[in-house]
């Protein structure tokens, strides 16, 4: 190497060196963007679209989705999830298979989100839940069904509404019709029934009188024989 290439090499590394410097004072002066964490967990704020840990979907009342069909576990590429079912007796007397156990291995899932895609029944879903370091293996093995089995969810009943009612028929009363009696008002007095005559005898003494003599012409005359 002649005194040149020392020299041109020399002041190519001071270029470099002044190009670095510069990054590194502009950097000096802006606005600071580290994370003070775990001293601002309050008000940290994590993207909801963030795959922390896989969990179930419980409603107010206690009831998830799951039907133990079993889509999940054979849509997962590394088996994270294994799920236990088991027969029950409904009230009607047929049988029905229910879920167990529904039990999900953090440390193997990688992320992938089929599990969450592939449910037809929209069951299970990533929180963003990040804070999920332990200190032994073992302890990322969860069951995803934590709360008690409630069975199957009873059915709404559906209110049939209220017919409406039909419209009285106008009745037509008869010419002849007698009205009504009034119930307030005042009653005659009952008549009292005649009393009833009663019948007279016949005097013995009494002169009877004479039986009527028949007309010639009513008299029958006997028939002459020939």
């Amino acid at each position: 190497m002649n005194i040149k290439e020392y020299f041109s090499s020399l002041f190519k590394g001071a270029h470099s060196l002044i190009q670095g410097m510069e990054v590194t004072g502009k950097e000096l002066f802006t606005k600071k963007v580290t994370e003070q964490y775990p001293e601002n967990r309050a008000t940290l704020e994590i993207s909801p679209r963030f795959r922390g840990t896989l969990q179930f979907i419980y409603d107010d009342e206690g009831y998830h989705k799951c039907t133990a069909c079993k889509t999940c576990e054979r849509n997962c590429p590394n088996g994270t999830i294994t799920i236990t079912t088991k027969m029950v007796e409904q009230p009607d007397g047929k049988k029905k298979m229910q879920l167990e156990k529904y039990i999900y291995d953090l440390g193997s899932c990688t992320f992938c989100d089929l599990c969450v895609t592939s449910c037809p029944f929209h069951a299970i879903e990533f929180s963003n839940d990040f804070e999920q370091a332990v200190f032994r293996r073992e302890a990322l093995v969860k069951q995803l069904n934590y709360l008690p089995e409630k069975g199957n969810r009873p059915k709404p009943v559906v209110a049939k509404p209220a017919a409406a009612p039909k419209p009285a028929a106008a009745v037509e009363k008869p010419a002849d019709a007698k009205p009504a009696a009034d119930p307030n008002a005042t009653q005659p007095a009952p008549t009292k029934p005649a009393a009833a005559e009663k019948p007279v005898a016949a005097d013995p003494n009494a002169t009877q009188p004479a039986p009527a003599k028949l007309q010639p012409s009513e008299e029958q005359t006997p028939k002459k024989e020939d």
